[in-house]
């Protein structure tokens, strides 16, 4: 709106503009409004841009009268003397050029253009062919289905498999820690909590209570609470609940253990 304004070189108004931008660019949290900072960016630029063409400067400028002042007095015309000349014989013209002159003017300017003129032809070297079609490559369909499984990895696989050993055997580590010290002394309960918590590490408790959640959800042990309301554990007298089918014997829990709460 304030075009004119903005271009006008006793203005400072584009500048302004720019110092404000600036501001407001530092609360920016939305991508609408960081889009409306890239347009306000361009049309600045455009601003700016025509600003400075209107600028005059001269210390660029090409003067055509002082270069044929100078490339005269280089070939050997001095323009002052031949304007006293005149002055004092009327009728008698000077100012020509001296026989070497051009000679003169050729041998400096070779220096700039020490290269050989490129060579080309007006109609080509030679007839071109018509571009050879490239080959088609076919792509492979695509099974529908799902009937082919994707290969593997053997790194992969092997990875896989190892981390489930591990964890199997950690199971039932834990499982054979857990019936023994229930054998041992029958009539005490196991703390959940005392089982599982490692004081030293809070990521490998977390990983204590990964594991033994594989030995409720199996059913080798069980949960419940005490007087005090805290979590207990002991093994199952049916091992596995291979008389037990019902769905609705599968109960899950979900702990809610926090590093302050480990601590």
């Amino acid at each position: 709106e304030n075009r004119e304004d903005m271009l006008s070189s006793k203005s400072n108004r584009l500048t302004e503009a720019l110092e404000e931008a600036n501001k407001l660019f530092s609360g920016v949290s939305c991508a609408r409004e960081a889009a409306l900072d890239a347009q306000f960016l361009v049309l600045a630029s455009n601003l700016g841009k025509e600003k400075a063409n209107e600028l005059h400067s001269e210390m660029t400028a090409f003067d055509s009268l002082a270069f044929a002042e100078d490339l005269l007095t280089f070939m050997g015309i001095n323009r002052i003397e031949v304007e006293e000349n005149d002055s004092d014989s009327e009728g008698i013209s000077g100012g020509y050029l001296p026989s070497n002159a051009w000679h003169k003017l050729g041998e400096e300017t070779e220096k700039y253009f020490r290269r050989a003129p490129s060579f080309h032809y007006m109609l080509g070297s030679f007839k071109s062919d018509p571009p050879v079609p490239r080959q088609r490559i076919e792509r492979q369909k695509k099974t529908t289905g799902g009937e082919e499984k994707r290969a593997m990895p053997a790194q992969l696989k092997k990875m896989e498999e190892s981390h489930q050993e591990a964890t199997e055997k950690e199971v039932e580590r834990i499982l054979g820690l857990l019936q023994t010290h229930f054998k041992n002394d029958p009539d005490t309960p196991i703390s959940f909590f005392d089982l599982v918590i490692d004081p030293n590490s809070f990521a490998r408790t977390v990983e204590n209570i990964f594991h033994v959640s594989f030995i409720i959800r199996d059913g080798f042990a069980r949960l419940k609470l005490d007087d005090d309301k805290l979590p207990i554990i002991e093994p199952s007298k049916d091992e596995g609940r291979k008389d037990d089918h019902s769905a609705g014997a599968r109960n899950q829990v979900v702990i809610s253990l926090n590093h302050q709460e480990w601590k």
